[in-house]
């Protein structure tokens, strides 16, 4: 009985700004695919498996959050090659979907590991730094990190899955400049860079990706085929002007014209029916998302908690920047999801999931372990 008051009095502490805005963000991502839902004919496909992730998710940020801190701290390293682990076996074992083999498919319900990598690497990134002691000006630092996420990119590059080692990658070399590592590092790491997309794309490339990244460089060289989609998510978004067509109503969508609307094109299926002010709408709620988790990571006293909390945040914000600038046609599309919106129940739970441990970084931070101000850059 002790234990329960206890855990209730955690999450009645909990940061509840960041609760209903995550909330609200799913609620928009819930609606806009019910309406791609309705399109596909009486059943509904999507939305009910989305609103089933909503509700584990919930349930996930809740549990995650009444963890101590310490707990995360301590078995990183175990959470790391638990994932090596997972990502390793779904190459062997996996279920192929859409060209990627990169799912498991366990009773009637299918989850993505390459997401648990994203948390993996959040985690053992967090514990890396804390361990070196703000020694960061060391060569063996960038080398044990690197270790760290080429593993993993690795595994998940050659289900092959683009999007999701990218995010990967951009935690780690976001979180060295936070540390502030020595420049002629992140030097040597973008020509490093330069030669692995170079190998990726030799050998690691799918066919149906090569075109993606062709289509991004010459937007007009197959409008019918490879182009098609992105030409049909700019039409959608530029069609929704000030109100949008409302929901329910988008042509694009509700024609199918867009495919993958409830995954890969869900900001265009918002742009479409809810317009304008629907687009502002979710960039204030993403914004209040990022400004939360930045105080949050400031005010932490543990370098693990703050860090940890900056991954988090680096995990949110390159998703949104890839999906998005791929609907407008600004990046290739390299299905990442829209944090939160799009449709995909793996992505969803972990996306609740790492709120929980930001929430148990706000809770328990202040007292955890080795204390000491936190400096970024």
């Amino acid at each position: 009985m002790k234990s329960l008051f206890y855990h209730l009095r955690l999450i009645r502490d909990f940061d509840w700004v960041l609760v209903v805005v995550v909330c609200l963000l799913t609620a928009m991502g819930l609606v806009s695919i019910y309406s791609v839902d309705i399109s596909q004919g009486s059943a509904l496909i999507f939305f009910p498996t989305q609103a089933f992730a909503f509700a584990l998710g919930g349930l996930a940020l809740l549990i995650a959050g009444s963890i101590h801190l310490m707990v995360y701290q301590s078995s990183a390293r175990l959470a790391y090659l638990g994932t090596v682990v997972l990502l390793i076996a779904v190459l062997i074992v996996g279920v192929t979907i859409r060209g990627t083999r990169g799912w498991f498919r366990i009773v009637g319900f299918s989850f993505q590991p390459s997401e648990l990598a994203k948390v993996a690497v959040v985690l053992m990134l967090g514990w890396l730094i804390y361990r070196y002691g703000r020694r960061f000006d060391r060569w063996q630092f960038v080398v044990a990190s690197g270790i760290i996420t080429v593993s993993l990119a690795g595994l998940i590059l050659l289900q092959p899955d683009l999007g999701s080692a990218l995010v990967v990658g951009s935690v780690w070399v976001g979180l060295l400049f936070l540390t502030g590592v020595k420049k002629r590092y992140l030097v040597l790491l973008f020509g490093t860079g330069v030669v692995a997309v170079i190998v990726a794309w030799m050998f690691l490339f799918a066919p149906y990706q090569k075109d993606r990244v062709r289509t991004f460089l010459e937007p007009g060289r197959d409008p019918l085929g490879a182009g098609y989609n992105v030409n049909q998510s700019i039409i959608a978004i530029g069609s929704g002007q000030l109100l949008g067509r409302g929901l329910g109503f988008g042509s694009q969508s509700q024609l199918h014209f867009l495919p993958e609307a409830q995954t890969d094109f869900i900001f265009a299926v918002i742009a479409e029916e809810l317009g304008f002010v629907g687009v502002a709408i979710l960039f204030t709620l993403y914004s209040v998302l990022c400004v939360r988790l930045v105080q949050i990571a400031t005010r932490a006293q543990s370098d693990f908690g703050a860090y940890v909390v900056l991954g988090v945040l680096l995990v949110f914000v390159v998703q949104a920047i890839v999906n998005i600038g791929g609907t407008v046609g600004l990046l290739p599309v390299t299905g990442v999801t829209l944090p939160f919106l799009s449709y995909g129940g793996s992505s969803l739970l972990v996306n609740f999931f790492m709120i929980g441990v930001v929430q148990s970084v706000y809770l328990g931070a202040f007292t955890a372990g080795s204390v000491r101000s936190v400096d970024f850059f």
